[in-house]
């Protein structure tokens, strides 16, 4: 396993990140054991969740996990995520300093252990001011409960409002963005990317294999996410380029899941895609992701398929 850091981080993470959000609503405990096990065993230290995966029971499995003792918690790089809420009460989520301060808490819980190695904000809260944010993440970092901070779903100008206003305080700031990314979804190349690279914050893409769409065999899902009926809806409306990308992948002799993850891993600004193996052998299969290296041809062929917004901004629309 050839590590990476995670942005501008000497923190050293696998170049797969463990999503466990099927841990619970699609997969067993016992099964989710046996993903997390064999993600150890096979070099993969980067783990990632969040308080609302489950209504909380993705943390919960987790923490069990990790109480089997066996270093699986010394091993492993914990990431999880503050902001949504499992009721409608006022300050149960978002991302005022009461509720991070108490979803923090609440996490460490679940997940039994004494501090979260990646703390993220899931959304950007636009009616918290980053002071606030910032004073309650510092006070985390110096109490030793958490030690990086990241963000979700956040645009460009939030990265860059978001490290600014650590660097007025002091603060290292984000270290890490995770949005939405794939061949079937490129908006972040626009913005997101260029404002990760430029602030030295790692790209985690989640939905690398867009819920499952690149992961082949779409219209013969019976189960999981690809047999989800805005899977199958997606699959129909994009079925010449998945036919050709399916085809692509054939003529390099491997699989498509492994295909698209190494197509992330070819950029320079991703430190990690995140996959969410509903089984072992999901898992075992995107690890194959890792020896797959692709040329300047395929590279220019999968960019035909499913072309990007043009660059980045403003050149992609403008002069």
């Amino acid at each position: 396993m050839e590590y990476r850091a995670l942005g501008r981080t000497g923190l050293r993470v696998s170049p797969l990140c463990l999503g466990t959000m099927n841990f619970g609503p699609r997969t067993s405990e016992a099964d989710s054991f046996a993903i997390m096990d064999a993600a150890l065993a096979e070099g993969v230290n980067f783990f990632d969740t969040a308080n609302v995966y489950g209504g909380g029971e993705t943390e919960t499995i987790v923490g069990r996990w990790f109480a089997q003792g066996g270093e699986r918690r010394e091993k492993v790089v914990l990431a999880t995520k503050v902001f949504g809420g499992r009721d409608s009460w006022p300050n149960t989520s978002r991302l005022s300093a009461r509720h991070i301060r108490d979803a923090c808490e609440a996490s460490l819980r679940r997940l039994q252990t004494d501090h979260i190695d990646l703390y993220q904000m899931h959304h950007v809260d636009r009616n918290t001011p980053w002071d606030e944010i910032w004073q309650a993440m510092d006070l985390l970092v110096a109490q030793g409960k958490v030690i990086y901070v990241g963000s979700s779903n956040f645009a460009g100008w939030h990265i860059a409002a978001a490290v600014e206003a650590a660097r007025h305080r002091g603060s290292v700031g984000l270290v890490s963005e995770q949005s939405l990314y794939n061949l079937t979804a490129r908006t972040v190349e626009l913005e997101v990317l260029p404002a990760c690279e430029a602030y030295g914050l790692g790209v985690l893409p989640w939905s690398p294999l867009a819920g499952g769409l690149l992961g082949g065999g779409v219209k013969t899902a019976t189960e999981g996410r690809r047999a989800e009926e805005r899977v199958q809806s997606r699959g129909v409306s994009q079925a010449s380029k998945l036919e050709g990308f399916e085809k692509l992948c054939a003529e390099l002799g491997r699989e498509p899941a492994q295909v698209a993850l190494a197509w992330l891993l070819s950029n320079p600004v991703v430190t990690a895609p995140i996959v969410g193996p509903r089984t072992e052998e999901q898992f075992t299969r995107c690890l194959g992701a890792l020896d797959v290296s692709l040329d300047a041809d395929a590279l220019a062929a999968l960019n035909t398929l499913f072309p990007g917004p043009g660059g980045a901004a403003p050149e992609a629309y403008a002069w």
